[in-house]
């Protein structure tokens, strides 16, 4: 069967999207997970809890809401267009916000379990020897945590890798533009076109297995090594 142009297509901006979102999860969400792991606020509950929200609320709820939000009548939608950035719907910039939002529990729970299994020993060691706050986050605290890290940069760009409902529902259907692997296998299923669905969704069977091995592999070596 010859390789559609347009799966190529979708194919490409998909693990663009991923790539560009999983960088951006890693740097707005270690900070997040490490005030978790050390704060004593009250907040902490409710921070928690909003950052978790997007494994219990069904995708097009969170897809709907930043549709709404970001449109032309919502808040963000008139910040943005009074910025002169536009507006986010319909757009590879929207996908990547909906993306951040969606997989953010996916990276900020591995790196806040890494960063409270370290405890503080190594910190208050660092500590003594003078080692300033970034001199202990940057050469013990990530060192450390390492394992996580790599946890959280493949759960999360596997899971915007398999994004559906949110992607749909904030970025639509635009080829070139807005199009990812899983809206393309529901248009190829639309229009019965079985053969390039198989092809599309076994890739994606194979992407998702690999993945877990990955991950287990490095946990299970991760193991042995402590």
């Amino acid at each position: 069967m010859p390789i559609d142009h347009a799966d190529l297509q979708a194919i490409a901006l998909t693990l663009e999207l991923a790539s560009l979102t999983t960088a951006l999860l890693l740097v707005i969400g270690t900070p997040i997970a490490w005030w978790l792991a050390h704060t004593a606020s009250r907040l902490k509950g409710v921070v928690g809890a909003v950052v978790a929200l997007p494994l219990v609320l069904p995708p097009t709820v969170i897809g709907f809401y930043l549709l709404v939000l970001a449109g032309p009548n919502g808040i963000v939608g008139k910040l943005t267009a009074a910025a002169g950035i536009g507006l986010l719907p319909f757009t590879f910039a929207g996908l990547v916000v909906g993306s951040v939002i969606y997989s953010l529990p996916f990276v900020v729970q591995p790196l806040q379990n890494a960063f409270e299994a370290m405890g503080r020993r190594p910190l208050e060691a660092a500590a003594t020897l003078r080692a300033g706050p970034w001199d202990r986050f940057f050469t013990v605290a990530l060192p450390l945590a390492r394992p996580g890290i790599v946890t959280a940069a493949t759960l999360g760009f596997a899971h915007t890798v398999g994004e559906f409902g949110v992607v749909l529902m904030i970025g639509g259907n635009i080829p070139g533009r807005t199009r990812v692997v899983s809206v393309q296998i529901y248009d190829h299923v639309e229009a019965l076109e079985y053969a390039h669905a198989h092809w599309l969704a076994g890739g994606m069977v194979l992407f998702s297995f690999a993945v877990l091995l990955l991950l287990y592999s490095t946990r299970r070596k991760a193991a042995i090594h402590a």
